[in-house]
């Protein structure tokens, strides 16, 4: 069967639909490890996570991108990315054990804003006033969740902030890829990296697993995996300036299930501050989705 042309009405809904289901799967993975992380340190649970999912992304990327996705032409720079993402990944395991779920989930929405600042910093890219004012936007948008200095202030509110930036890090990484390499082979040796940096280190920091735990780790790899992939889809069918914004539908999600398995309702400053980052980031994908049209014309 054929795909219908990028852009068109059926395609752009799948897009949306493919965004929506896949920050849902992200959401209860999420949830998961908020679970976990009262037994095991985030290290372990990572390393589980990527050791379950590794077969899972094997199957995906053969089936997805034929062959030529199981094979690298730059491992090393895989290996770069993967201890980025454990790194990421591990803050903000950290930051759920401390913050509630839907609280976390705001402060990653920082990573567009740090992707632009970085894009401009490192990549040297030019970045006009309207983005850096975005930028600056949300950046006040995470003071405001944040709130340093006041009696309601935690510092592990800085675990998700440290996160988006080094997941900002990781998507700037993707542009020394080899450029001959699939979405699936970015997929595939992202968690295989992962699985390999941290099996490094989980030896150190071993808890036996509960048997009743068992189904939560199968869990994690499954929605994780799941998850990213119909993202990963989700910009095949789609533009980003259609799909990106659904991203924040996180928050709902977030919201939801922090409040069903823990009674969490995050304050009004919260959800205030939510909405400034949100707004800074959409229109920072707007605003780059225009840009790149224009120098396309």
């Amino acid at each position: 069967m054929q795909k219908a042309t990028r852009g068109a009405p059926s395609q752009t809904v799948t897009g949306i639909g493919l965004m929506a289901a896949g920050v849902a799967c992200l959401c209860v993975n999420d949830a998961i490890a908020k679970a976990l992380t009262a037994g095991y340190l985030p290290i372990q649970i990572l390393f589980i996570r990527n050791l379950v999912a590794l077969p899972i992304a094997i199957l995906i990327a053969w089936r997805m991108g034929g062959r030529s996705a199981l094979r690298s032409h730059r491992p090393a720079t895989h290996l770069v990315r993967g201890a980025l993402w454990i790194g990421a990944a591990t803050l903000f395991f950290t930051g759920l054990s401390y913050l509630g779920l839907a609280e976390a989930t705001v402060l990653i929405f920082v990573a567009p804003v740090f992707i632009t600042a970085l894009s401009a910093i490192v990549l040297k890219e030019h970045v006009g006033w309207r983005r850096w004012t975005a930028v600056l936007a949300g950046f006040a948008g995470v003071l405001i969740v944040v709130r340093p200095g006041s009696a309601t202030f935690q510092a592990a509110s800085l675990f998700p902030v440290a996160t988006a930036f080094l997941y900002a890090a990781l998507m700037i990484s993707a542009r020394w890829v080899d450029r001959r390499e699939s979405v699936w082979t970015l997929m595939l040796y992202l968690t295989g990296a992962g699985a390999l940096v941290s099996a490094l280190v989980v030896p150190f920091f071993w808890t036996p697993v509960r048997a009743e735990d068992v189904w939560l780790f199968f869990g994690i790899a499954l929605f994780g995996t799941v998850g990213i992939t119909m993202m990963t889809q989700a910009f095949r069918f789609a533009p980003a300036a259609v799909v990106a914004p659904f991203d924040y539908t996180a928050l709902i999600w977030a919201t939801l299930l922090g409040w069903l398995f823990w009674g969490e309702i995050p304050d009004v400053l919260t959800y205030a501050g939510a909405a400034v980052i949100i707004a800074s980031g959409v229109f920072i994908v707007w605003r780059e989705s225009k840009v790149a049209t224009r120098e396309a014309g």
